[in-house]
């Protein structure tokens, strides 16, 4: 059990001092109590510390920070922002102009490759929820989930029908799945329930791939196109992240994620130089762009000139 260790106006401050800091269900009362009151939730550990994949990704947005404490200094472990304690909350500190030390120093383990695909889709009332889940998982590790939860550790078998239950059950959900391949893998779902029973889901389904086990990137026009034709989604965003293969977090720079592919639904022309391929059956096709391998920022250049002129042409309706 954990507890608040400062409360402020502005912050909830929570001491971790142990190995792998996971997404417990304290954890996310204490970050939907942040999001209710406009606080922010200051996590901080020790620099030996790591965050597992659901509460990076929580880290990652706006309602809660990772703060971790290298003798007597602090940084953020995301960025390596040197941050200090000005009475109410964790803040950069103003004359830094480099990166926190520890932030820059060797990760504790090899670096790996993650494999991260975010879809977005719709659901009418009384679809099953978590299918493009459970097909992407079967489809990138040849199993599909075993366990799922609100919080770690996952409480529940894999059970569409309890899933869709639970997520059907409140206004916005953010559910945790796991799956029992042969890599490590792992998709954090969030849906969002509109007033007229239709549900959006925003899903990230993470892979991690060591040196020697590369991720099957020359298998993506197939992957997308076996999804599509089981699961209908309205976009899908491919990237590789440098990270552990076991997914969780160390307050270290590994190195910058890239863009692989982008995939929009229905047939749609690119921009100049960017020709989209049709994937999945003609009742239900995607457009998949190619961005790049992964590894070099030019993929981003690309990502940037597809999304203008998909943005344009929504324009022009």
């Amino acid at each position: 059990m954990s507890t608040v260790d400062a409360l402020t106006d502005q912050a909830m401050v929570v001491l971790q001092d142990r190995p792998v800091v996971a997404l417990h269900a304290w954890l996310a009362e204490a970050l939907d109590d942040c999001i209710g009151s406009g606080r922010t939730l200051q996590l901080v550990t020790p620099i030996g510390a790591r965050l597992s994949l659901p509460l990076r990704s929580v880290v990652a947005g706006r309602a809660a920070q990772w703060v971790v404490r290298d003798g007597d200094g602090y940084y953020e472990g995301l960025t390596g922002r040197p941050l200090q304690w000005n009475g109410a909350t964790f803040v950069p500190v103003p004359e830094a102009r480099d990166y926190a030390p520890g932030y820059t120093s060797r990760p504790t383990a090899p670096i790996g490759a993650q494999l991260s695909l975010i879809y977005r889709s719709q659901h009418g009332p009384g679809r099953v929820l978590g299918g493009a889940a459970d097909r992407l998982l079967q489809l990138l590790t040849g199993k599909g989930p075993v366990g799922w939860g609100p919080a770690e550790p996952l409480a529940h078998p894999w059970q569409p029908d309890r899933f869709t239950e639970h997520a059907r059950g409140r206004p916005s959900a953010r559910l945790i799945v796991v799956g029992d391949g042969p890599r490590p893998a792992q998709a954090v779902c969030e849906f969002t329930a509109a007033d007229t029973g239709v549900i959006t889901e925003v899903t990230t389904v993470t892979v991690g791939y060591g040196g020697d086990d590369p991720p099957p990137l020359q298998h993506l026009p197939s992957l997308v196109g076996a999804l599509a034709a089981d699961q209908p989604v309205v976009s899908l965003f491919v990237q590789l992240v440098p990270g552990r293969v076991d997914l969780t977090t160390e307050p270290r720079w590994t190195g910058a994620p890239g863009p692989v592919a982008l995939a929009v639904a229905g047939t749609v022309s690119g921009p100049p130089g960017i020709p989209g391929q049709q994937v999945g059956p003609a009742s239900a096709p995607l457009t998949l762009f190619p961005l790049g391998d992964g590894r070099t920022p030019d993929g981003w250049q690309r990502h940037r000139q597809v999304m203008q002129h998909l943005q344009a042409a929504q324009r022009r309706g």
